[in-house]
């Protein structure tokens, strides 16, 4: 009984020595950051099959307390080699998501937009094309995978099919994904509103829930999604569903028409609302309105 009362009396004086040393706002803003990667990272654990590794390992470290509080020697030494090299199997284990996360940082856009007033034109243009082919594929039951490039660069993806460097048609489009034409086995790649490459190999998802009813292209779909920010439209060559694929979510059951207008929200009308307000910020820093002028005043 004193030694949980010795504890809780440690505790208390840890607290009250942290609390007196409080810096504001150097320690707020300390506590806020770690507070926001945490929930980022409980998020992320969430949606991926890595929530399900954390969970074994806390139930190792759990064993692992309870072995040493009942001084359970063999179980002890035992688990204490295990977690000695849980870092290196966690960092091989988690190797795509921990790659996922650093590619999400790296996506970062100081620019707040890609589109130039001149490309938004023609990448609206280029989506009204691609539907319009997506709708006859659809009916016709022909297999579409198209990739719609954003702020992460797919050079990578690019090189593993033929640069073509187009302008977008319909009859275009529908010619590469004819079947038994010589780039109809992979996926399409547009960039700055230009069919840019054809017969591109993707990555497909590791993810477990998906359904088996959505096939090959569907699963490239999601794992190109998951590893950029692209978006993907994609035609079932079975069912002849069109498909709308970001962040690694997939939307269906969309016609020429909706899918058109699911693909100029996502790629020019959010990109435009993120220039302006990147803009409005940069020009409110520099300069500062009347109301923020006044403050000033009546703070000093």
């Amino acid at each position: 009984m004193s030694d949980i009362i010795g504890g809780i009396y440690s505790i208390w004086n840890q607290i009250v020595y942290a609390v007196s040393g409080f810096r504001f706002p150097f320690d707020l803003i300390d506590i806020l950051v770690i507070a926001y990667i945490i929930y980022k990272a409980i998020g992320f654990l969430r949606e991926t099959r890595a929530g399900q590794l954390v969970k074994g390992i806390a139930i190792l470290l759990a064993v692992y307390v309870i072995a040493d509080w009942w001084e359970l020697a063999i179980l002890k030494w035992t688990l204490s080699k295990v977690m000695g090299t849980a870092i290196i199997a966690a960092a091989v284990i988690f190797q795509p998501e921990l790659r996922r996360i650093l590619e999400k940082v790296g996506r970062t856009n100081f620019r707040g937009g890609k589109l130039l007033d001149g490309e938004e034109s023609a990448v609206s243009n280029c989506i009204d094309n691609v539907s319009r082919a997506a709708g006859t594929m659809q009916e016709k039951k022909i297999g579409a995978l198209i990739v719609f490039e954003r702020k992460t660069q797919l050079g990578e993806i690019i090189n593993t099919g033929t640069v073509i460097d187009a302008e977008p048609s319909v009859s275009m489009v529908n010619n590469i994904f004819f079947p038994k034409s010589p780039l109809h086995d992979g996926a399409m790649i547009v960039r700055d509103g230009r069919l840019y490459a054809a017969g591109c190999i993707l990555p497909l998802t590791q993810r477990e829930d998906i359904s088996m009813q959505l096939g090959t292209r569907h699963r490239a779909a999601i794992g190109m999604t998951e590893n950029s920010d692209a978006v993907v439209l994609v035609v079932s060559e079975e069912t002849g569903i069109i498909s709308i694929v970001s962040n690694g979510q997939i939307t269906r059951n969309y016609n020429s028409a909706s899918a058109c207008a699911e693909l100029k929200r996502m790629l020019v009308e959010d990109e435009q609302t993120e220039r302006v307000s990147t803009l409005r910020a940069l020009i409110k820093k520099i300069i500062p309105s009347k109301a923020d002028k006044g403050k000033e005043e009546d703070e000093k």
